[in-house]
């Protein structure tokens, strides 16, 4: 369980490129109703790294504040946010060789050749997270962002912070819509 959760952090340390966003919204929505919001409890105990975590909260309020959005303990919309990752497996084949032959321009003659061929397997994971924005009357989803990627398991403290926030930067690019 551990190892998953320290899989799922590594979404969030992901280098930024090749990252793919995307969101869907609720076209009946009237997005000039919300004001306020707040976490669901599932996402202040998500089952990431602590300091990821700590991160991705962090990033969501900035964004939720350049919104105009407040936080409130009875928001108009409730933040949820989910963490899931895929692992993934890349074969890739090399084959080398070499050979040599003789023939008579009769078209007889005798050749021999040998390959070998090398397979090597890269284990990686892909991760996605899911951030919703509740409607906090009517329990029901009105907007919701996804950032895609491949994860980077080797990012300092310093890239993590960088890369979170550009995630919910490009995410929160298309909330509300219209905008």
């Amino acid at each position: 369980m551990k190892k998953l959760l320290v899989i799922i952090c590594t979404f969030l340390i992901a280098s930024c490129s090749s990252m793919k966003i995307t969101y869907d919204y609720d076209k009946q929505a009237d997005f000039e109703k919300y004001n306020t919001y707040n976490f669901d409890k599932e996402t202040l105990e998500l089952q990431i790294n602590q300091f990821n975590r700590e991160r991705l909260l962090e990033a969501i309020d900035n964004e939720m504040t350049k919104k105009g959005f407040t936080k409130s303990d009875n928001p108009d919309a409730i933040v949820h946010v989910i963490a899931k990752v895929e692992k993934q497996m890349q074969a890739t084949a090399n084959t080398t060789g070499g050979g040599m032959g003789y023939g008579r321009w009769g078209g007889y003659g005798y050749g021999g050749g040998f390959s070998t061929t090398t397979i090597n397997y890269d284990e990686y994971h892909d991760g996605t997270l899911f951030i919703s924005l509740i409607d906090g009357s009517s329990e029901k989803i009105i907007w919701q962002g996804v950032a895609a990627k491949t994860l980077d398991e080797n990012a300092s403290a310093e890239k993590k912070e960088k890369n979170i926030n550009y995630a919910m930067e490009r995410v929160f690019d298309n909330f509300p819509p219209g905008e």
